[in-house]
């Protein structure tokens, strides 16, 4: 921890590393086994957890670029085993959530900027340059390749797969590839399926589906009620169901569309 500074009320654990020129505030807390590299900046409000990297130039819980934010108490949580990298911005919350939040195992490239109140599961990819605005909820094993825009309030589904430089403006089910512009379906993520070892019986149940909803054509709600009645229940057809149905801001459009 030589030429960084730590204030002395910071929480650090266990075998913790800062490096040179490094600034740690008061109300942060750092998890056993975690490496802070030279340069970091991280503000009040920060929560990291056990064994994560953070590289040079990051800035975490800095306050949000939001003009309603009144100097509330609010986080940053960062789970376990988590990386970020050079030149990441993490906001933390404002009083509609009260924390933006990072789950364990994921990786956020350089560049990535994660706006207030956003929640990323766990296992999730941030390629390079992806900006990510309010409120923005991305699930678990989640991929966005770089320089992928997400517009405030969109939710991107579990196991999906978006395309370097896409817009997001609507939400995005589980399980699919999604390019283009504007954002369309390009099929399911089968390669990330089968390598997080779903059932080929399950995959096979996923595009049927999703076949139903976007190739097929007509309204999402008959393809919904056609899923209900002719696809077996299965988990996954349930979180498909979930998703769409409570997607008040709709989602993308299929190929045909």
């Amino acid at each position: 921890m030589e030429n960084a500074f730590v204030h002395e009320q910071a929480k650090i654990g266990q075998n913790v590393s800062i490096e040179p020129f490094s600034y740690i505030a008061a109300d942060v807390e750092i998890g056993d086994g975690t490496w802070i590299g030279p340069n970091v900046t991280i503000m009040d409000g920060s929560r990291i957890g056990k064994n994560c990297r953070i590289f040079p130039g990051a800035v975490i819980s800095a306050i949000p670029q939001d003009l309603k934010f009144d100097g509330e108490k609010t986080t940053v949580e960062i789970g376990d085993n988590t990386t970020i990298r050079e030149c990441v911005t993490i906001n933390r919350g404002t009083k509609d959530r009260n924390t933006t939040k990072v789950g364990s195992n994921c990786l956020l490239m350089a560049y990535v900027h994660l706006a207030h109140d956003v929640v990323v599961g766990n296992n999730v990819i941030l390629a390079n340059t992806a900006n990510i605005a309010g409120h923005v909820t991305i699930e678990d094993f989640a991929i966005l390749e770089g320089v992928v825009a997400v517009q405030q309030f969109v939710t991107i589904g579990a196991h999906t797969f978006i395309a370097g430089g896409s817009l997001v403006r609507k939400n995005v089910p589980p399980f699919v590839k999604a390019a283009r512009e504007p954002l369309t379906y390009a099929g399911i993520n089968a390669i990330g399926l089968r390598r997080r070892g779903f059932d080929p019986k399950i995959i096979a149940q996923i595009e049927d589906i999703y076949r139903i909803i976007f190739v097929k054509g007509g309204k999402v709600s008959s393809a919904i009620e056609e899923i209900k009645a002719e696809i077996p229940d299965s988990a996954e057809k349930k979180q498909i169901i979930d998703f769409i149905e409570a997607s008040e801001k709709g989602i993308i459009r299929g190929p045909l569309s």
